[in-house]
């Protein structure tokens, strides 16, 4: 069971969308209000209690913090086992390229995940699905630390992976749900400040952890703390979806008065479509957006690679310090600390800037593209810091120095991701799940394959040629694409097929 958005009724199952309703007007592109029809159910203007853009700024804080926490957990789960992988190999028997395998596969069910994850919360709502996939997340996770082969365990993290998604999928549908524009940027910064620091807190755990007692532990601790959040959320996590708070509205309104005209504008596109073939739509969504639609498709290729460097910095790390500066598994797991202060320093000034340059263009009628130029400053950050790190790792420079490298391709690629991920939001409105889901599949396909052949690559050229090589190709995409998306994002948007 599951509390409804008002804390005041108790919902036994998720409410699909109905559409057996009587007398609802068929769609038309003439713009139906509540004046020009008293049935339509919608909310009240300017303010209205129930509508998540209206509540409460600590229930808005109380939802964007239990996301922020769950995704904490489960970004950490993706990393943790880095430091212990050599290991792991050896009690089961694993080769290099298995036990890769065993932490990127986990990546690779974040790639399909919110493909299904997203357009389902846009259906049954947000609550219903977080829970639902924290559950799944839990089972699996404890499972991966009672593994005793290869093949329990990778198995068993792809289906972890699977649940932990759903995190990419929400995000920046409840985000939409409850922040406004104005506000997109720090509520940004509040929700990335715990998340990024799992990336980059799970090598330092897992570091401890391999040293000090058994790498199961890496598991068994991430699986307390899940259950933790699970109960957690379940009282103080409200549904926050516009659509279904509404559709809720309507079918209250229906028994209430005993008349069956009341319908939602959601109810009214989906009046001639059978359950089915509601649920196809839903579930083809995202697909559609990254075939058919150029900036999904553009943002999905830039955050792609960004999110591929990384996880190739993070899978890597650590061999850096093993095995070129010859440290412990402990002290390798210390370095990342560099990778979480910078992504959590331009999360913190990223949001801030935005917002500001927001409300500083409100009055010149700001568009979404408005915040495309805060990209640039981002771009030249972070491959100027790969170029630093390549080339101070492979003169074998002083440790701090390298960290230094480090912290500004995090802090780069983190301050030109925000502005791309809050045009998403802003442009896709009441499907920003789905949106983000066709973006989140190009991103984790981009961080399963590029540690694939990063170790090979470093081997052959060093890290100095490496990332020089990676920091041209990334030039190459990421200062072309935002400059496409500012001066025709506008006009793709007028132009885009229908995203219901």
């Amino acid at each position: 069971m599951a509390t409804s958005g008002n804390h005041d009724e108790i919902v036994v199952a998720p409410d699909p969308p109905e559409i057996e309703l009587a007398q609802i007007p068929k769609p038309t592109d003439n713009k139906i209000t509540k004046e020009s029809d008293p049935f339509l159910v919608a909310f009240d203007s300017p303010y209205d209690a129930e509508n998540p853009l209206d509540w409460p700024a600590s229930r808005k804080w109380m939802v964007t913090d239990v996301l922020s926490a769950t995704g904490f957990n489960r970004i950490m789960v993706s990393t943790i086992m880095a430091p212990a992988l050599s290991t792991i190999a050896s009690e089961l028997h694993m080769s290099r390229t298995e036990s890769a395998m065993s932490l990127s596969i986990y990546l690779l069910a974040t790639a399909f995940g919110p493909l299904f994850i997203g357009p389902l919360s846009e259906i049954y709502g947000r609550q219903v699905i977080l829970h639902g996939s924290s559950v799944w997340f839990l089972v699996w996770n404890v499972v991966c630390g009672f593994a005793e082969t290869k093949v329990t365990l990778i198995a068993s993290r792809f289906l972890a992976g699977f649940g932990a998604s759903a995190i990419y999928a929400l995000a920046g549908g409840v985000l939409g749900d409850v922040w406004r524009p104005e506000q997109r940027g720090r509520s940004l910064g509040v929700y990335m400040l715990i998340p990024l620091l799992g990336a980059a807190v799970g090598p330092i755990i897992g570091g401890y952890i391999a040293a000090r007692t058994t790498w199961r532990w890496m598991f068994w601790a991430t699986s307390i703390f899940q259950a933790v959040m699970i109960f957690v959320s379940i009282f103080s996590f409200p549904e926050s979806y516009g659509a279904l708070i509404l559709r809720r509205r309507a079918k209250r309104l229906r028994i209430q008065t005993d008349n069956k005209q009341y319908y939602t504008e959601s109810e009214r596109l989906d009046s001639d479509r059978s359950t089915v073939a509601i649920l196809v739509r839903a579930l083809t969504r995202p697909l559609r957006l990254l075939i058919f639609h150029p900036i999904i498709q553009a943002s999905a290729i830039l955050s792609g690679f960004n999110y591929g460097i990384l996880y190739i910095t993070l899978s890597t790390f650590s061999d850096l310090w093993i095995f070129q500066y010859h440290q412990s598994v402990e002290m390798s797991g210390l370095h990342y600390i560099a990778c979480s202060l910078g992504e959590v320093a331009a999360s913190q000034i990223g949001g801030s800037v935005m917002d500001y340059f927001y409300k500083k263009r409100q009055a010149l009628n700001s568009t979404p593209e408005s915040r495309i130029p805060l990209v640039f400053p981002g771009i030249f950050a972070a491959w100027a810091g790969l170029l630093v790190y390549g080339w101070t790792a492979e003169y074998r420079s002083f440790w701090l120095v390298v960290d230094v490298g480090v912290f500004i391709l995090n802090f780069g690629m983190q301050l030109a991701g925000m502005p791309m991920m809050a045009y998403v939001i802003d442009s896709y409105g009441e499907h920003t799940s789905s949106a983000m889901a066709a973006t989140q599949f190009v991103r984790s396909l981009t961080a399963f394959l590029f540690p694939l052949f990063a170790p090979s690559m470093y081997q052959a050229l060093g890290y100095g040629w490496s990332n020089s090589i990676l920091a041209l190709a990334g030039s190459v995409l990421a200062v072309p694409i935002p400059i496409f998306i500012w001066r025709y994002g506008a006009r793709l948007r007028a132009k885009a097929i229908s995203t219901y």
